[in-house]
């Protein structure tokens, strides 16, 4: 079983697309900076995207939409 859960991600993003979308931006930013928001320790994933999927999960990315 993957972590973490894709039904709890979706209760924070509305669709599968923004997840990925959200996921893949910070996991570059992870690359690109090496800033991580946790503990080295806290994170249950040794990846970057799965760090990022872990994060939006914590609460510590927000997801704003945008309004037409």
């Amino acid at each position: 079983m993957l972590y973490p859960s894709i039904d709890k991600l979706l209760n924070i993003v509305d669709s599968k697309y923004m997840l990925v979308h959200v996921a893949s931006i910070r996991s570059k930013q992870m690359q690109e900076t090496n800033h991580y928001q946790m503990r080295m320790s806290s994170y249950v994933s040794k990846k970057d995207l799965g760090r990022a999927l872990e994060e939006l999960e914590n609460g510590l990315i927000k997801v704003v939409k945008k309004s037409n």
